[in-house]
């Protein structure tokens, strides 16, 4: 039976597991749930994830949640293409920088959101406009110290999966309100450079999220 990946447009944590999943080729259906329309409140949905939340698989009859939890449990259940580096220190390593992206470079990329798309221009103050791009240019020059050659671990894998939704939802939110966000052309130079080379990867285009497209 194949792997079944539900997913949330513009979830980062959902971009990490799609990109996850094409990286090692695996088999799989997307199913995009709204957010708009509760898709992840109905029943047959909390049959799969009482949570609530996406991502989720369903991996034949066996359903599992959270981002990190699915990325562990598709690197053992199907280990072409690893992941993860086999030294264990590296690998120590690349769950490091997946657990600060998920920390502080979500912090920085949601609070850069909020600005552009969810406060009212009475609502915003340049005062917090002004520390939430400091807080993801700071998380930024830090990212790019971890550049190892062309990718954050030497080969591309899961650290680069896990921090670069977060890196493209900030010039994201520039794109959706001008000047709240993080323009690209801002970034460290070899911060594009490594996400112009995510952007290269065959598979790439698939995983772009849906309503970005529209």
């Amino acid at each position: 039976m194949s792997l079944t990946f539900y997913f949330g447009s513009g979830s980062p944590y959902a971009w990490k597991v799609w990109l996850a999943l094409e990286h090692k080729g695996i088999p799989f259906v997307a199913k995009r749930l709204s957010f708009d329309n509760n898709d992840t409140k109905t029943p047959e949905f909390l049959a799969i994830n009482p949570r609530g939340r996406v991502p989720a698989i369903l991996d034949g009859d066996f359903p599992l949640w959270e981002s990190s939890a699915i990325i562990e449990y598709i690197e053992e259940r199907y280990p072409e293409k690893p992941l993860l580096p086999k030294d264990v220190k590296a690998r120590a390593s690349v769950r490091r920088m997946v657990n600060e992206a998920d920390n502080y470079l979500q912090a920085a990329s949601s609070e850069l959101m909020e600005q552009a798309v969810y406060l009212t221009a009475a609502e915003r103050t340049a005062e917090r406009t002004a520390n939430a791009k400091k807080m993801m240019m700071e998380e930024l020059d830090r990212l790019e110290k971890c550049l190892k050659g062309d990718f954050l671990a030497g080969d591309l894998g899961l650290a680069d999966f896990a921090a670069y939704p977060y890196v493209r939802l900030a010039q994201r939110a520039d794109e959706r309100s001008p000047g709240l966000g993080t323009e690209r052309a801002d970034m460290p130079a070899k911060i594009t450079a490594w996400m112009s080379r995510i952007e290269a990867l065959p598979y790439f285009a698939r995983t772009i999220p849906p309503h970005w497209k529209a």
